[in-house]
């Protein structure tokens, strides 16, 4: 089991005959493996340098300075997660597991106050929770914005190139994306000098799949993360020289019944005899739909014989749900996210 290699630009700035091969590519690897590892997305690889440069600078303030950006209501994806607070099995139902053994940095879309409308309102202390900023190192928080805006960018044009593949049109996913409730999380996984050594079964990041549409991943290219097979085999994937991983997320799969992998994922820990920090970076924006979309199964994906697999959900009560069990270390169970 692979990540499979997929250039974009043919996508971008082809003509339809380059998009279409492009789209079979995507469906190709989205039907083997739910990975695939972009290049040709058109980020400048200068603003992914200083993305890592303010992002590594803030993962190295010390721990009290950090914990000011930490936000106590656990329903708001905002903020700071110190080391061990979260354990993402227990998204999938999982119970008595050890925490994982990253810190994290949360950020989601912003509106201003006069930008709240009726889609915004309701949603406002949850998916649309005000951000926390921080003052150090210089240029966080516009660092942080462009590359959001240039990684929704990269997210919008693999949705196209999904709709292409699903033969559903390249502007099918759209409207169900254009105000989406995404968030960008930067994990930073290091192992800090005495620390001791992890207890069984705990992880760097706990098996999970990803909870919406699709995942755009970028990390140091560095062994940690794995994918798991049918058979329960696990197989170390590593991103892309300047790319990106992309993975499908649990919405893009019920919306194609399956057809589509969700990709159960892990990170490991460095074995026992690699030494010192064995450091290792990642920042995911995770591509959640809008709030109010509807996801049920593509006419294109069922017939009499293959009959829809989900009943109809709202990305946000699928989100909600999944999101709050590693945040509280408890089984993820359906909670109420609307509030309006």
């Amino acid at each position: 089991m692979q990540a499979v290699p997929i250039d974009l630009e043919p996508f971008r700035l082809g003509d339809a005959q380059d998009r279409a091969r492009v789209a079979h590519q995507l469906d190709l690897a989205a039907r083997e493996s739910g990975f695939f590892a972009v290049t040709g997305h058109g980020v400048d690889p200068a603003l992914i340098e200083r993305m890592l440069d303010v992002t590594t600078g803030f993962f190295d303030l010390p721990v009290e300075q950090k914990m000011r950006y930490y936000v106590d209501d656990r329903t708001a994806n905002r903020g700071y997660a110190p080391l061990g607070s979260e354990a993402l099995a227990y998204s999938l139902g999982e119970a008595d597991l050890p925490p994982d053994l990253f810190e994290a940095f949360n950020v989601g879309r912003e509106f201003a106050d006069d930008e709240v409308d009726d889609y915004v309102a309701p949603v406002r202390a949850t998916f649309f929770a005000t951000n926390v900023w921080p003052d150090a190192p210089e240029g966080f928080r516009e660092t942080w914005l462009e590359y959001w805006a240039a990684a929704e960018q990269v997210a919008m044009t693999i949705m196209r190139v999904a709709g292409l593949a699903l033969g559903v049109g390249e502007e099918y996913f759209v409207p169900f994306v254009d105000r989406s409730i995404s968030v960008i999380r930067a994990n930073n996984y290091r192992r800090e000098a005495g620390a001791p050594e992890p207890v069984p079964d705990q992880m760097r990041m706990g098996a999970h799949t990803d909870y919406g549409s699709v995942t755009v991943l970028l990390a140091d290219e560095v062994p940690g993360l794995q994918i798991r097979d049918d058979d329960g085999r696990w197989f170390d994937v590593v991103p892309p020289h300047g790319g990106f991983m992309v993975n499908i997320g649990d919405l893009l799969a019920e919306w194609t019944n399956d057809q589509w992998r969700s990709t159960m994922h892990r990170v490991v820990p460095p074995p026992a005899d690699v030494h010192g920090a064995a450091h290792r970076r990642s920042i995911a924006w995770f591509q959640q739909p809008n709030w109010n979309a509807t996801i049920s199964c593509l006419a294109s994906c069922t017939d009499e014989s293959n009959p829809p697999r989900y009943q109809p959900v709202t990305s946000g009560d699928h989100l909600f749900a999944k999101l709050m069990g590693p945040r509280l270390l408890r089984p993820s169970e359906a909670s109420p996210a609307v509030t309006g």
